[in-house]
């Protein structure tokens, strides 16, 4: 991903990771539309990570054969379960700038990407997460999914004093070098692994940019709503509790800084598409 420029100018990086489990029915199709999304429209260079975290089906050969067919896409195998291992485990070691996940349904309208990395990636933001419940937001889901949302992020804010609205949406940026330095204080490997890295973020001071998506909801969702709900309270009490006793705090989080001279900038117009949704912790 390392490319350069006509002029040697290095130009700056995003990899996108796409966290699978048991999912062979629907992989080649959504990488497939993700892959051509951004090798017409994303300005910038880009990388494709299945992350199969221990799928029993056939997803792994699905994955395998779509890195032989698509130039920019690689897949890396987990053998124990959690989309937060997953994330955590690529995320950790990637090459990009920027490191971004989306959810493999690809609910979240794909020209919500370039919003969602251009703060990252021009040195503005250190997160950026796509929210649903942003009034900007177009959202289609059922009234039960929307109340068990909504009273989530309301615990968040009560329990936690969370400043960002969505924590759960699956659809998230950070700068690599944050994340690898916030890396070792996240303790969660599956669903509340993304609330953890933005509590994480606002106890350090870091920005974190909001970016309001199209969202559809996902029929075939497998998730465990009750078995989630439970772990996710579970987090926010051991959360509060790490930071009234002050092991939120993270030492030498690298710091926001304009991009460099030797680091091509963002393409006209890309900057000023993103609204400016952004607190700053």
């Amino acid at each position: 991903m390392n490319e350069t420029n006509a002029g040697g100018v290095r130009r700056r990086s995003v990899e996108i990771v796409v966290p699978v489990y048991n999912e062979a029915h629907v992989l080649a199709g959504s990488i497939g539309r993700l892959h051509a999304y951004l090798e017409d429209s994303f300005p910038f260079p880009f990388r494709i990570t299945i992350a199969d975290n221990a799928s029993t089906d056939a997803t792994w050969t699905v994955a395998t054969d779509l890195t032989l067919r698509l130039p920019h896409v690689h897949a890396q195998r987990l053998e124990q379960k959690g989309r937060g291992r997953a994330l955590k485990h690529v995320w950790s070691r990637s090459t990009a700038d920027v490191v971004a996940y989306m959810d493999v349904d690809l609910s979240t309208g794909l020209d919500g990407f370039l919003p969602l990395v251009a703060p990252l990636l021009s040195g503005h933001s250190d997160l950026a997460i796509g929210s649903r419940l942003h009034r900007q937001s177009a959202v289609v889901r059922g009234p039960k999914r929307e109340f068990i949302s909504r009273s989530y992020n309301l615990l968040l804010k009560a329990g936690l004093g969370a400043r960002f609205s969505d924590a759960q949406c699956g659809f998230k940026a950070v700068r690599t070098e944050v994340f690898r330095a916030l890396a070792p204080h996240i303790e969660d490997t599956a669903w509340f692994f993304d609330t953890e890295l933005l509590v994480l973020a606002q106890r350090n001071g870091l920005r974190v940019h909001e970016v309001p998506v199209d969202w559809v909801d996902d029929p075939d969702s497998r998730v465990d709503i009750v078995r989630t709900a439970a772990d996710d309270l579970r987090g926010m009490a051991r959360m509060f509790r790490a930071t009234v006793t002050g092991r939120t705090r993270v030492h030498a989080v690298p710091r926001r800084t304009t991009v460099p001279q030797n680091v091509t900038a963002l393409p006209t117009g890309a900057a000023t598409a993103v609204e400016p949704l952004e607190y700053a912790s």
